[in-house]
């Protein structure tokens, strides 16, 4: 009959349950009553099983009679399918420049496609050195052209917007509405499934080349 370890967290067992009487529920689920605990030890120890508080706050606390070794192993079993199917979200950040090539847009695009397909959220930012930021729509097009290239798997949940020495917007997972207007002042978005996209002379001309 296994004990529980003193300082271990979970149940009270056995001689560790202080109280003077608990209600009892046998191995088969079965009620037994309100019993004197040094008694729903006994019965317990008697059939080679365990004491087990599963009600401490219960007035008498309830106790069932379990084999403890068992029991300990179900709740972990249960706890370790409950984390397998827990996923926690992240808001995963990608930084540009204002002057990033269309190359490197492909790459982040990328960088965001996987993120999102992992379940995260993706913060683009794209921050400002000197005078950049009297240009804030180099920014907004290069968000858009992210965005645009990711409209079968991600939503704008946050429009691009000023903040502090740049930009920045955040993208979910989901599928725009059927109709949904296109992100303004997006340009051509760059692919992220072709590896073979050609690069023009000029940033208009290399976004172009790459839908």
């Amino acid at each position: 009959m296994p004990q529980r370890p003193p300082g271990q967290s979970g149940p009270r067992v056995d001689d560790q349950i202080r109280v003077p009487e608990v209600r009892v529920i046998d191995e088969n689920g079965e009620q037994v009553g309100v019993l004197a605990t040094s008694e729903a030890l006994e019965m317990a120890r008697s059939r080679e099983l365990n004491l087990v508080e599963v009600a401490p706050n219960a007035v008498p606390p309830v106790c069932r009679i379990l084999d403890y070794g068992k029991f300990k192993y179900e709740e972990e079993k249960k706890e370790r399918a409950a984390k397998k199917h827990q996923h926690t979200s992240e808001l995963k950040e990608l930084r540009l420049r204002p002057r990033t090539d269309d190359h490197d847009l492909q790459v982040r695009a990328r960088a965001a496609r996987r993120f999102l397909e992992e379940g995260h959220k993706v913060r683009l930012v794209v921050r400002f050195r000197g005078r950049e930021s009297t240009h804030p729509e180099v920014a907004r097009a290069q968000i858009n052209a992210i965005a645009e290239s990711l409209t079968d798997i991600a939503v704008v949940e946050r429009a691009p917007e000023m903040e502090g020495r740049g930009m920045y917007a955040i993208l979910a997972r989901g599928k725009p509405r059927e109709g949904a207007a296109r992100p303004v002042g997006a340009r051509q978005a760059p692919s992220t499934n072709s590896a073979n996209a050609t690069t023009a002379t000029t940033a208009t001309e290399a976004t172009a080349s790459a839908s």
